[in-house]
């Protein structure tokens, strides 16, 4: 398998604290830090690029809001991966998007 080829991650950080906005504050800076394309949503962050990048980029935002608060932290991790790379975000919303 190609180890360029690209992936989505898509990284839900769930710091489990009444305040947890400045510990996903943290961890979607840990995701921009990585130069990958990204694009924030409402209930995850999807992070696009190589699997080894991507992966890592998912692995320090959850360090990032780990270490960033007291509160204890859940991340959940979704991986869109196939032998010769995934499709885009864009490819998978572009229709959506667009309204066609």
């Amino acid at each position: 398998m190609d180890p360029n080829r690209i992936v989505n991650i898509g990284v839900e950080v769930l710091p489990l604290t009444d305040d947890a906005l400045p510990q996903v504050d943290r961890a979607i800076e840990a995701i921009i830090a990585s130069g990958l394309r990204y694009e924030v949503g409402p209930l995850e962050t999807t992070i696009e690029g190589p699997f080894d990048a991507a992966w890592e980029a998912a692995k320090q935002a959850h360090l990032a809001a780990v270490s960033s608060g007291n509160a204890p932290v859940v991340t959940l991790i979704k991986i869109s991966d196939a032998p010769g790379g995934s499709m885009t975000m864009e490819e998978k919303t572009a229709k959506w998007r667009t309204g066609a």
